[in-house]
């Protein structure tokens, strides 16, 4: 399958200028708008404020986990000795019941 991509423009014109003043000097782009500017300037802002939102909620979500996860420590130990003391009963010298 072949696909064939051209560019709406005049014969010729691969869409490349070159912008120089008769003595061979390069020119200056025209500088954008104030408008546009300060709309660059606003994006910039807005993008940097949402990261700071984002990075602020994965730590107070990273900060709330800590106590579940004592918790959970907590009662693994608890079963853990639990089952130490269960077995350590079990397997006493003295006998549980006499003849």
């Amino acid at each position: 399958m072949k696909f064939i991509i051209q560019r709406i423009g005049t014969p010729g014109d691969d869409g490349r200028t070159l912008d120089m003043t008769p003595d061979g000097q390069f020119r200056t782009p025209p500088q954008a708008p104030w408008a546009a500017r300060i709309l660059r300037y606003a994006i910039v802002v807005a993008v940097l404020a949402g990261a700071l939102a984002a990075a602020a909620l994965v730590l107070w979500f990273a900060l709330l986990l800590i106590p579940v996860a004592i918790g959970a420590a907590l009662i693994a130990y608890a079963a853990f000795r639990w089952r130490l003391w269960k077995l350590r009963r079990g397997y006493s010298s003295y006998p549980a019941t006499r003849p």
